[in-house]
């Protein structure tokens, strides 16, 4: 303990009080709706081969299919090609395609626009956000076919124009989604876009500079508009390149992929072996999720893992007395990390044209009963109408949390501003309830922060901006490590059911890292 105080009083005492110097001034702007849909804990599933089609997903479009059969543009120099969709922005700019290996096949994707921007509207009316990802880009940016074309040749990074051309690309399509998120009342859950899918760079200096300048050139467009990159199985490399991005207001999510079913040491290893390496918390790579976690929350940002699935390699579950429990514990132990240190998950995919496969279709998993049914904190009451009942015990947590925190550090005299904790707490109370409270309707399980690094920092500099900077900003960022532990003892009972019961001992968390780390929904 006596480590913990004095590692604390160092780090507060030696810390910089300009929070926030070398941001950008301009406010992000964005509605309660899209703020919700933006940051809130992502739990979603991706609509693989809709657009960019994979054959081991779906057959029937690849019946007819040019070529080697397995890509794209295999299916759009075949014989029944038509509206089969991955280029839709042909739709906005058809010059789009104009000197790649898509050229004079802008008839096949020309109808592919409209039926993503109703598919976006269809699932606001069920309050899905959606993230789009640029699947393929123009040259492929990896071998596999499911970036556009059949030829194992990458040359996205070894040309000019093509590097060019996908910001071309991301550029349309942000300008054409800020543009219907400003007139159309159905658009206010895109989530953000990712620059590029799984790339495997000639060199990662390469790969850093076109991430800079696709952020930026997104930036210009809308200054707030959620970004994500892949960390190309790099995670601690490029979860620094993320913390070391100019300063600015708007999100750069860190994307990763897991998966343990293609490589010979995924083959060799049990089922329960690959369960037990992710369940343990001092296992490799939870350590790394954790550490890269506190990382990139301590920066604004946040983490995800974009692709996941609960396939297993045949060989994984060799001599397996009960397949089915396997399966089922292979993914309740991913859901578990994830929702310790993720921001948001996506599980690849949503179905597969014929049914029956478990690890890789999402409906057959949830049907098969291998996927639990409800993900996240599940409400023991509907606390709709209760909002007296909710300040009230806002008052109550916060005194007893106030109250033990001025005994603490009444231990070491010095001049402090406690109001600066006292709002920083009742901010996070009403952001936190924002959350759970959006869209209840019919719903299990209740919407959480999941960026809450990111809601950090815009919390602190709109208490700068309102209040001024101060050597004791520390004070009102570090409330939110106590309002954090409340929701994890809280989970057990109701959302945010905090009693002043569940806030004693909190002395022990207001003497450690203040940084006080947040993922946000």
């Amino acid at each position: 303990m006596q480590n913990l105080i004095s590692r604390f009083r160092h780090e507060r005492r030696g810390s910089k009080t300009e929070s926030g110097s070398g941001l950008q001034e301009a406010l992000v702007q964005e509605s309660s709706q899209q703020r919700l849909y933006r940051y809130r804990k992502q739990r979603g599933v991706n609509l693989g081969s809709w657009f960019v089609l994979e054959r081991w997903v779906s057959e029937s479009p690849f019946q007819g299919a040019a070529g080697s059969g397995q890509s794209d543009l295999d299916v759009a120099k075949g014989l029944h090609a038509k509206q089969i969709g991955y280029y839709h922005i042909c739709a906005l700019d058809p010059s789009i395609l104009t000197r790649t290996d898509f050229d004079g096949l802008q008839h096949v994707f020309e109808g592919a626009w409209s039926r993503l921007v109703a598919a976006v509207m269809t699932a606001q009316s069920f309050g899905i956000g959606v993230l789009f990802d640029l699947h393929a880009a123009p040259g492929k940016q990896n071998k596999d076919s499911h970036s556009g074309t059949s030829s194992p040749v990458i040359s996205f990074f070894n040309s000019k124009f093509n590097m060019q051309l996908a910001i071309r690309a991301l550029r349309t399509l942000v300008t054409q989604l800020v543009a219907l998120q400003a007139h159309e009342p159905g658009f206010n859950n895109i989530a953000g876009i990712q620059l590029l899918n799984e790339p495997h760079p000639s060199s990662h200096e390469t790969l850093y500079d076109w991430y800079r300048k696709a952020i930026q050139e997104i930036r210009n467009i809308d200054s707030g508009f959620p970004i994500y990159i892949s960390d190309c199985w790099m995670t601690d490399q490029y979860a620094d390149f993320v913390a070391h991005l100019p300063p600015s207001l708007a999100l750069t999510c860190l994307d990763h992929h897991l998966y343990r079913c293609f490589t010979g040491s995924d083959i060799s290893t049990s089922a329960a072996q690959h369960t037990a390496s992710l369940a343990d918390r001092n296992a490799p790579f939870p350590q790394m999720f954790s550490r890269v976690a506190d990382k990139l929350a301590a920066t604004g940002s946040g983490l995800i893992v974009g692709e996941w699935s609960g396939a297993l390699n045949p060989g994984s579950l060799q001599g397996t007395a009960d397949e089915h429990q396997e399966r089922a514990s292979y993914i309740r132990a991913q859901l578990d990390l994830f929702e310790l240190y993720c921001a948001g998950s996506f599980f690849w995919t949503y179905k597969k044209e014929f049914p029956g496969d478990q690890g890789w279709s999402f409906r057959d998993a949830v049907e098969s009963g291998i996927f639990p049914d409800v993900v996240g904190m599940i409400p023991v009451k509907d606390y709709h109408g209760l909002s007296a009942d909710i300040s009230a015990r806002k008052v109550t947590a916060r005194n007893v949390a106030l109250g033990q925190h001025v005994s603490y550090w009444a231990r070491f005299p010095s001049h402090y501003e406690h109001w600066r904790f006292e709002a920083g707490f009742d901010k996070g109370w009403v952001e936190a309830y924002d959350f759970f409270a959006f869209d209840r309707a019919g719903q299990a399980a209740v919407s959480e922060l999941g960026f809450k690094g990111y809601i950090a920092k815009r919390k602190v500099q709109d208490h700068i901006r309102e209040n001024g900077r101060s050597n004791n900003l520390w004070e009102f960022d570090l409330s939110r490590k106590v309002l954090e532990e409340l929701r994890r003892r809280a989970t057990s009972q109701t959302a945010a059911s905090c009693s002043s019961s569940s806030v004693s001992g909190l002395s022990r968390i207001l003497n450690e890292d203040k940084r006080g780390n947040y993922k946000l929904l």
